[in-house]
């Protein structure tokens, strides 16, 4: 492991760093010697002889590090004195994927210390460098490792975290237990899948009940709901581990389909475009032009996932949803909350949404009555599912 840190150190001169303060990202890059270069943006501010830290996670097991580093985050933030700042940090190499290396940064003079955790042995060592702006990156880059750490896209990614969480989240082979087999995951049905898509208060619990009774059909939903005495305690845990429990709930929600599939139509109360859109939306910081590009992989659906026959998104004016989560008197999820703080959040969610093919969403606006929209979405799956 120290060996990994020091040759992590000799990397940092051709890396790029990014702050995240109030939502957007300030890159600068650093060098060992003061060339009279301007100060970033982003260290103005630091108070005369204050001093900035990134704490960076090393090990080779990437379960160990992410939960690490969650729980190092935690006792920050609950250790630190008031006068300091924690903010996101990370470093990557320029349009290379997998490069991407999150730290966190506290309060140009700029320390860079490493710990490296590996058999309660931990090394430190700390080497001062100047900082000097750098130019935004073509891609945002959070885009460089979102694929199978952000977003699973097949079920053996998914299956591999979570089994490698055995010895340190017991909750984990409550969940392998409950894994379908692969055969009957892929598996197509006979009859017509409908995925009902769109953020809470749009009217999705109305519309797959209506269209449940009126086409004879199955209603499921995703999560399901044999993981639901798990997820309090996996959405206690870091992203990778976190995201790898829902993409896993969606295999387990494709086996039911395709067992329901079989006797009768099926609708779905969300499936992958809500696991993916939020997932992408999170990672990426930003307005919604920090987004991977319309066609990027990253809007792929798993080539292992059952596909459904039809994906209805449902949208809604942001102040007419409010109103509509307000007359229903509910707590709000932790979800809710930031989607209602965080403009740029939804925007990003709502378009991750609509960028995802294979199938892609048809929108529906949800605006008028419950019953318009019910028949203007019966109209579609007459079209498309011929029924």
């Amino acid at each position: 492991m120290a060996r990994r840190a020091m040759s992590l150190l000799s990397q940092w001169s051709s890396r790029i760093f990014s702050v995240e303060l109030d939502g957007a990202p300030f890159y600068f890059s650093i060098q060992e010697t003061h060339r009279r270069e301007e100060v970033p943006r982003v260290f103005r501010e630091v108070r005369n002889n204050g001093r900035c830290y990134s704490l960076l996670v090393c090990s080779d097991d990437r379960i160990r590090r992410a939960k690490f580093y969650g729980e190092l985050k935690g006792k920050l933030l609950r250790g630190l004195p008031p006068e300091c700042d924690l903010s996101p940090m990370s470093s990557f190499l320029p349009n290379v994927k997998d490069s991407l290396i999150k730290g966190r940064e506290e309060g140009q003079l700029w320390t860079q210390h490493l710990w490296s955790h590996a058999d309660s042995q931990t090394m430190e060592t700390s080497k001062e460098y100047y900082v000097v702006p750098s130019e935004a990156p073509q891609y945002h880059p959070s885009t460089l490792n979102i694929i199978n750490s952000d977003v699973f896209y097949s079920f053996e990614e998914a299956y591999e975290v979570i089994k490698k969480c055995g010895d340190i989240i017991p909750e984990a082979s409550s969940v392998l237990e409950l894994l379908p087999s692969r055969a009957e995951a892929r598996s197509k049905p006979d009859f017509p899948v409908i995925v009902i898509e769109g953020l809470d208060a749009t009217g999705k619990t109305t519309l797959t009940e209506s269209l449940r009774d009126t086409l004879g059909a199955a209603l499921l939903r995703s999560p399901p709901q044999c993981l639901s005495p798990l997820r309090a305690r996996f959405d206690q845990e870091p992203p990778l581990i976190r995201r790898a429990f829902y993409a896993l709930g969606n295999y387990i929600t494709a086996e039911q389909i395709g067992q329901e599939g079989m006797k009768t139509p099926v609708i779905i109360d969300r499936f992958w475009h809500s696991t993916a859109a939020y997932a992408i939306a999170t990672a990426v910081s930003g307005p919604v032009c920090n987004l991977p590009a319309e066609g990027s992989e990253v809007y792929c659906w798993p080539s292992d996932l059952l596909q459904p026959s039809l994906v209805v998104l449902l949208t809604l004016d942001p102040e007419e949803r409010k109103r509509r989560l307000r007359d229903r008197g509910q707590g709000k999820t932790e979800e809710e909350q930031k989607l209602d703080h965080n403009q740029l959040f939804r925007l990003r969610v709502e378009e991750a949404y609509r960028r995802i093919i294979g199938p892609a969403c048809v929108i529906v606006d949800a605006s008028p009555s419950a019953d318009q929209v019910l028949q203007q979405v019966q109209l579609l799956i007459r079209g498309k599912c011929h029924l």
